[in-house]
């Protein structure tokens, strides 16, 4: 256990070498390694998204393709598709970039819906199938997506179906007026980023993984995720005035989702067991992309957070 935690540690202090801030979303980026679950990522152009996943590659000793996401992207641009040899008189099927450990879908609502489909089967089944032959994907493997505010023109919104296969959605916000200002100097000295030591292995990922599926978690705390989960869903039974608000409720993936993440943030922070804290900071990512809002709520201008926080408050903390 404590040799995982220093790893961890080890990570995140890399990490932090080749970013100003973003603390939040550089841990939430490793929880989602140790988790082993797929990543949104959104804000504005400018936040250091991308940026962010590339530092998470380059610590990692993995292989890593970048896919920028536009208009005109084709689903075999994607997974890969069938070419003839004139050769051999046959068809071969030529991989696309797909196949690697990590992979960023950079701006991903940048495409329509046919092309973010293409990684629908990647991410739930973590396999491919291309004609009639199905691969499976390295191990281990991770879809990190960034999207711009749905607002912003020329985005398209990402299919209930496949936002659910990601683990966490983070938000990225602007940075503060110190960070700003480290940002700007860093960039008008020209000062050169120190070269990030590869601290993790692939074999080393899915020992942090194991690890993490092996810390403790009570009943009680599996009762506190399933109600905070069951309030999304019929929260006129916790005594909730949000039916007219939430459209559809947060699915399974979500309770699986908690339990999950909660492990590796205990594993995290040096824990053997998941403590109620771990479930509260963990609710926003979890749960903002899981709740579909009624058009009522959009017209109002009412948040999936403002929702989640109604909801911490009400259901009880063991």
């Amino acid at each position: 256990m404590n040799t995982d935690f220093q790893v961890i540690q080890n990570v995140l202090e890399e990490l932090k070498k080749g970013i100003v801030g973003q603390q939040e979303l550089l841990e939430s980026l490793v929880l989602g390694l140790i988790a082993d679950g797929h990543i949104l990522i959104e804000g504005v152009p400018g936040l250091a998204k991308t940026r962010a996943v590339n530092l998470l590659a380059g610590v990692c000793d993995v292989s890593f393709k970048r896919l920028q996401f536009t208009p005109d992207l084709m689903p075999a641009d994607i997974i890969g598709t069938r070419i003839y040899n004139q050769a051999t008189g046959g068809f071969e099927v030529s991989k696309g970039p797909v196949f690697a450990n990590f992979v960023l879908a950079d701006e991903i609502n940048r495409a329509p819906a046919k092309v973010q489909s293409a990684l629908l089967e990647t991410m739930q089944e973590r396999q491919v199938t291309i004609g009639e032959v199905t691969f499976q994907m390295p191990k281990p493997f991770l879809v990190f997506a960034t999207m711009n505010p749905v607002e912003q023109e020329g985005t398209y919104t990402l299919p209930e179906a496949q936002v659910d296969r990601f683990l966490m959605k983070l938000v990225v916000k602007y940075p503060t007026k110190a960070e700003e200002i480290e940002v700007v100097k860093m960039i008008i000295q020209e000062t050169k980023l120190p070269k990030l030591e590869k601290v993790l292995s692939p074999d080393a990922i899915i020992n942090l993984q194991t690890s993490a599926r092996k810390i403790f978690i009570e009943d009680k705390i599996i009762q506190y995720i399933t109600e905070i989960i069951q309030a999304t869903r019929f929260p006129k039974a916790y005594n909730l005035p949000l039916e007219h608000l939430i459209q559809y409720g947060a699915s399974p993936r979500a309770s699986i989702a908690f339990a999950n993440v909660a492990r590796a943030r205990a594993l995290m922070k040096g824990r053997t067991n998941v403590v109620p804290e771990d479930i509260k900071t963990i609710a926003f990512p979890i749960l903002r992309h899981r709740i579909i809002l009624t058009y009522h709520a959009e017209a109002e201008g009412i948040t999936s957070e403002e929702i989640i926080s109604k909801i911490l408050a009400t259901v009880k903390v063991p």
